[in-house]
């Protein structure tokens, strides 16, 4: 294992996909803890739409697709969390109707631009080649803040995350806290949509987190699990797609989808060892409201 790793490192185009994919990963199962809990998992798939059309601009243009990316996505999800708080829209319809806009636009793009049509697999399902050199120190310096943020903020992102509406009223000004998780995902999303695509990225929001609920219950242990799956699950699936040739974002996914099969079957197992003295009714995916 360790010769294969030594091998994988030997590819600069692979070191660059490592390294920009397990901070992704990271950042990524951060912040999936709050989303999930929050039911607003799925903003990370519409934001990855809008991505995809931010990146066919740019290929449209020739212009570097990290900077028109970054300030469309974060746009975006400050539209998105407007239109849910503020408008008659349910959040779930509103990231439905940007997303969908966002894809055909991009799809559009792509189509009437001469010679680039074959770009669109690397776009909706990634690939480890369209990292390239200069993506790297970006990606690392937007994964670091990305990180910071959530520490410095955690125990305010804890408290929005299980009760909005008493933070509220101890003064804590949710919406500014609300506006800073998507604008995270967000920054998340366009860094991670080289590697996995878009159709594939929401993915590393989702599974970690659900796979941590099924066997822990307080917010600090699911937060860790979920980081440790996540880029554990990175790691292999890139081992997977080198050794078998398969695409790197598909078989990132099909290793999450196991974990969370394992975790469920553990799950199962737990609640079957319990006697009946032990066992208290919780809800699927419940998490304990305390810090430990």
């Amino acid at each position: 294992m360790i010769s294969l790793f030594t091998e994988m490192l030997s590819y600069p185009f692979l070191v660059r996909a490592l390294i920009t994919g397990t901070l992704v990963s990271l950042c990524a199962a951060l912040l999936g803890s709050s989303l999930v809990l929050k039911r607003y998992s799925m903003i990370g798939d519409g934001l990855s739409h809008v991505g995809f059309g931010a990146l066919a601009v740019a290929t449209a243009l020739h212009t570097a697709p990290l900077a028109v990316a970054i300030p469309v996505v974060l746009a975006a999800a400050v539209i998105l969390l407007r239109l849910s708080e503020q408008s008659k829209i349910r959040g779930d319809a509103a990231i439905a109707l940007i997303s969908t806009a966002s894809l055909a636009l991009g799809v559009l793009l792509i189509s009437k631009t001469s010679g680039r049509n074959i770009d669109i697999c690397n776009f909706l399902f990634g690939s480890i080649l369209a990292v390239t050199t200069n993506d790297v120190p970006v990606s690392i310096a937007l994964s670091v803040t990305v990180i910071v943020l959530f520490l410095l903020c955690y125990h305010t992102l804890f408290a929005i995350t299980f009760d909005e509406t008493f933070a509220r009223a101890a003064g804590v000004k949710t919406e500014i806290f609300n506006l800073l998780i998507a604008l995270l995902t967000a920054l998340t999303i366009v860094l991670g949509m080289r590697v996995m695509g878009a159709m594939l990225i929401s993915s590393l929001i989702i599974f970690p987190a659900l796979s941590s609920m099924r066997v822990f219950k307080r917010f600090k242990s699911v937060t860790l699990s979920s980081a440790c799956i996540s880029v554990v699950c990175f790691l292999a699936g890139m081992i997977v797609s080198y050794v078998y040739e398969t695409p790197a974002g598909a078989s990132v996914v099909l290793i999450n989808a196991a974990v969370f099969g394992l975790f469920w079957l553990m799950r199962i197992a737990l609640n079957a060892c319990r006697t009946p003295l032990h066992r208290r009714a919780v809800l699927p995916g419940h998490v304990e409201v305390h810090q430990q």
